[in-house]
């Protein structure tokens, strides 16, 4: 029996969301004591494209540096079931949250194209896909961030969703694997 955590806040997969997370994927299998956990997935904010601000070392972006989630950095192109949408599709990405925090931000970003799916996740495989300004109010349940797909992505892409929380010195990290369909 594994106990809920007394720090469990939040996933990408609510009802309004057009896709799940890796962690929160039922169909994802050896994910480790995250299976259970998939909202705790919670390290150092300051996540940015240059790794001198802050958040979880590259290769280990999908764990946030976590121990709890350590197996989700496990990265290849067959590893973890995808979510199916299509190039250019406006996607929802809503946050399951179990426990609220007031927000300062949450940003999105996608892999490049041509990125590395047999090695690990690092920030140089990624660019910026949206951005998703907070007012230091708690978020609202049922609620989705809308962004665009590119629509040169095409195949296996990543999604790497950070929801940053104002009044602590942590961000919440969620890994969203998709299959980018013409």
């Amino acid at each position: 029996v594994i106990a809920a955590a007394a720090n469990a806040h939040g996933y990408i997969g609510n009802s309004e969301s057009d896709v799940t997370a890796r962690a929160a994927m039922s169909s994802n299998t050896d994910m480790g004591a995250v299976e259970y956990e998939p909202q705790s997935i919670e390290a150092p904010k300051g996540f940015s494209l240059d790794p001198s601000t802050g958040g979880p070392e590259d290769g280990h972006l999908a764990s946030g540096g976590t121990d709890l989630a350590k197996n989700l950095d496990q990265q290849s192109s067959d590893r973890w079931d995808k979510n199916e949408v299509q190039a250019g599709q406006e996607l929802n990405l809503g946050w399951e949250y179990t426990a609220k925090h007031p927000t300062a931000k949450w940003h999105y970003y996608i892999t490049k194209n041509g990125w590395d799916q047999n090695a690990p996740l690092t920030r140089d495989e990624l660019q910026p896909l949206a951005e998703v300004e907070g007012d230091g109010s708690l978020p609202t349940d049922g609620t989705a961030d809308q962004m665009k797909l590119p629509d040169d992505h095409k195949g296996y892409h990543v999604i790497y969703a950070v929801w940053d929380i104002e009044d602590t010195s942590n961000a919440f990290y969620n890994t969203v694997d998709l299959n980018i369909n013409d």
